[in-house]
């Protein structure tokens, strides 16, 4: 293992924004803040990190991301659709080059058949250049299996990993 992958995915993910002059918003829902947090534990985050919004009931979602209704109402908070506007919505709002979005079912309860426990949509958008065409969302499912805690923080670190991977190629 290199010395680059040996060090923590929130630090290398602001190395990264750092050199491209580049800053991230994140909108949490499952992950109750601690993208956010593990972002503001590296010292000068300042300089990429605008802030962290959790917003973990659907009023939330609505009021301070403009999820929209329908989406919830038709697909549920743990959704493609949700994680989507989740993350346009942050990036947007922030006024940020990424908007990084996590939706998903924690645990021990709460999972479905189509859903189970460690479900989660993590979504990434960027903020291409304005008359670019080139501003776009991607999100991806993923599944997850530990404990509530363990659920929580491998989606933190995979949140953190699909923007990593983002920001170094420069698009979605």
């Amino acid at each position: 293992m290199s010395n680059e992958t040996e060090r923590p995915i929130e630090e290398r993910v602001g190395t990264a924004l750092g050199e491209r002059g580049e800053t991230v918003a994140v909108a949490e829902s499952c992950t109750g803040g601690l993208i956010g947090s593990l972002l503001s534990d590296i010292p000068g985050s300042s300089d990429y990190f605008d802030r962290s919004l959790v917003t973990y009931s659907y009023d939330a979602k609505r009021a301070e991301l403009a999820v929209s209704r329908e989406a919830l109402d038709e697909e549920g908070a743990v959704s493609d659709p949700v994680a989507r506007q989740m993350a346009q919505g942050v990036r947007d709002r922030a006024d940020v080059t990424w908007g990084v979005s996590t939706t998903g079912i924690a645990g021990p309860t709460g999972g479905t058949e189509d859903k189970p426990v460690g479900t989660v949509f993590i979504g990434v958008a960027y903020a291409a250049p304005w008359d670019s065409g080139e501003s776009a969302t991607r999100v991806r499912r993923y599944s997850f299996d530990g404990t509530r805690t363990e659920i929580k923080r491998q989606i933190a670190e995979q949140a953190l990993a699909d923007l990593l991977d983002a920001v170094d190629a420069g698009r979605l």
